[in-house]
């Protein structure tokens, strides 16, 4: 089987166009039509989903997704995790809990925030196992493994993490990489990196912010997700160098 990564969604936020909103400019360019962030990974026969977004069920759905082994939370925001629910079918067709991974931080978050998905309530089983992670974790079954490393981040008031594998990185939250997260990215096949919009903001890089560490660390390819209303696809692809492409839902690559 191909080992592949897809980004499933790559919108800011509230996704775009946002709900008040629906431009002449959007409906002409679909992938400007973005859902929220998340991405998945396939690993020979191991299937990881990267957060659970709030459009997770159709991101599943339009991307023939069928399995799915585990989950790794790159932080707590809403966003990022309130699809959690639809993945109780996978807890139905596994006949077991799914594990999730996340750092301790997110993981009593989500903990908190999802009790009905760790404790029995009203009759309803857990459907999730929870791991938390501090260092580089194997995901494995009969058949497969993959090691990935957490790399926390700052993203905003908060740590996030970002993950690395198999010379992949997946950055999707944040403004300030510390020197010692930046020297694992120097040099990746791919580094996939927060760039949000044009003008500054205080959580999320921008898009000065983006291309200036793409040009310090390398990578052989980079893709710009977590894409805001005001950064146009075929825009961003007449002016970005041949190394750099802006994401949108569906782009996958093989590793």
């Amino acid at each position: 089987m191909t080992n592949k990564f897809t980004i499933l969604g790559c919108g800011s936020s509230l996704g775009s166009p946002w709900i008040t909103s629906y431009s002449a400019k959007l409906r002409k360019n679909s992938k400007n039509i973005r859902t929220r962030c998340c991405a998945h990974i396939q690993k020979d026969n191991l299937s990881i989903l990267i957060d659970t977004s709030p459009d997770i069920k159709n991101q599943f759905l339009k991307n023939k997704i069928k399995t799915l082994d585990a989950i790794v939370y790159t932080h707590e925001h809403a966003d990022q995790t309130t699809g959690i629910f639809e993945m109780r079918p996978f807890f139905w067709k596994n006949k077991k809990k799914i594990p999730i991974y996340g750092s301790p931080r997110t993981i009593n978050e989500l903990k908190n925030k999802y009790t009905f998905c760790f404790k029995k309530r009203h009759g309803y089983k857990p459907i999730m196992k929870a791991i938390k992670v501090k260092k580089k974790f194997k995901i494995f079954n009969k058949n497969s493994q993959i090691y990935i490393e957490p790399l926390e981040v700052t993203h905003g008031m908060i740590k996030a993490n970002g993950y690395l594998f198999d010379k992949i990185a997946y950055i999707s939250d944040c403004n300030e990489i510390s020197e010692k997260i930046l020297k694992k990215l120097m040099n990746l096949d791919f580094l996939i990196i927060d760039c949000l919009r044009k003008d500054k903001h205080p959580s999320h890089f921008n898009y000065s912010d983006a291309i200036n560490l793409i040009k310090f660390v390398k990578p052989k390819k980079a893709i710009l997700t977590n894409l805001h209303v005001d950064l146009d696809y075929f825009d961003l692809k007449k002016k970005l160098p041949n190394n750099i492409i802006p994401a949108y839902d569906g782009l996958s690559f093989n590793f």
